[in-house]
């Protein structure tokens, strides 16, 4: 399997409000940017929107490396709490609602697809690819244009 580095971010202006997402995707000394924005959703939407949208660009099962600033991203992998959200039916361990159950069954079924190791990465700490995303996601934030995160929106009572 081809081996691949993902670089993601998220961003919102507001918590909720605009967001977008950011994705470099490295392989074999080639570069591939992602990025798109959203009129309303949040920050930890955006941050699984930029590890979906990378894992989702390979074309074949590939060994990732995938590198986010998102603890909750990050460690919700890492420790098992998504697949244990997933059992107990998008519940979290103490009977709350677990976020964001929409995009996890889209990660959880792509890692199922790649071999995904998650490197958590200090963000705003001078990592290049790491800038990089939080430009893309930012600027996409600040777009026109902007794509409706239409899960986000009827659950929250916006007219999509």
């Amino acid at each position: 399997m081809k081996n691949v580095e993902i670089y993601t971010d998220g961003a919102c202006r507001g918590n909720p409000g605009n967001g977008g997402y950011g994705t470099v995707l490295v392989y074999n000394g080639r570069e591939k940017e992602l990025s798109a924005g959203y009129r309303l959703t949040t920050n930890n939407r955006m941050e699984l929107m930029a590890a979906i949208e990378g894992l989702a660009a390979l074309k074949e099962p590939c060994n990732v490396t995938l590198y986010s600033d998102s603890k909750y991203l990050v460690d919700a992998v890492t420790l098992g709490w998504a697949e244990g959200w997933k059992k107990r039916g998008w519940k979290k361990s103490d009977n709350q609602p677990a976020l964001n159950p929409d995009l996890w069954e889209k990660l959880l079924s792509l890692l199922k697809k790649h071999g995904v190791k998650f490197v958590w990465v200090k963000g705003h700490a001078g990592h290049a690819y790491n800038e990089r995303c939080d430009i893309l996601a930012t600027t996409a934030a600040d777009g026109d244009n902007l794509l409706a995160d239409t899960v986000f929106e009827e659950k929250n009572g916006e007219a999509v």
